[in-house]
């Protein structure tokens, strides 16, 4: 089996993942998992594909990543994962699917309004 490039996307997120039959390393932005992703609920979220569908340790994967917060980007990349994990093997897509990680979160900042302090909050009313 040769490379599997995949997408996924969350909020202004986009991760662009090339994932190949390895040991299990994964490199974002050209940096190690743990110093992109410091905090240990990130590096959950990255690999809760891998744990769900019992692959891990099985590919390495390469990612480059932009836009949006470090949350997004770990949620695109865990999307990106699902979906290069379908694209090895069928049989990981009910497991995934269930999970919710093929479905791309659409939920998006609303934009700010003109006239408005925020996107729906008005300014203090004032009688006189």
């Amino acid at each position: 089996m040769n490379v599997i490039n995949t997408i996924g996307r969350r909020k202004t997120a986009v991760a662009r993942i090339y994932m190949k039959p390895g040991n299990g390393t994964i490199t974002v932005n050209n940096r190690d998992l743990a110093v992109y992703f410091p905090t240990e609920v990130l590096q959950i979220i990255v690999n809760q594909a891998f744990h769900i569908s019992e692959n891990t340790g099985k590919f390495d994967v390469k990612v480059n990543v932009r836009g949006g917060g470090i949350s997004g980007q770990a949620e695109a990349v865990r999307m990106a994962i699902s979906r290069a994990l379908v694209e090895s093997d069928g049989e990981n897509r009910p497991v995934l699917k269930k999970e919710g990680f093929l479905t791309r979160d659409s939920r998006m900042v609303e934009r700010k309004k003109y006239g408005r302090a925020k996107a729906r909050k008005r300014f203090q009313f004032s009688k006189r």
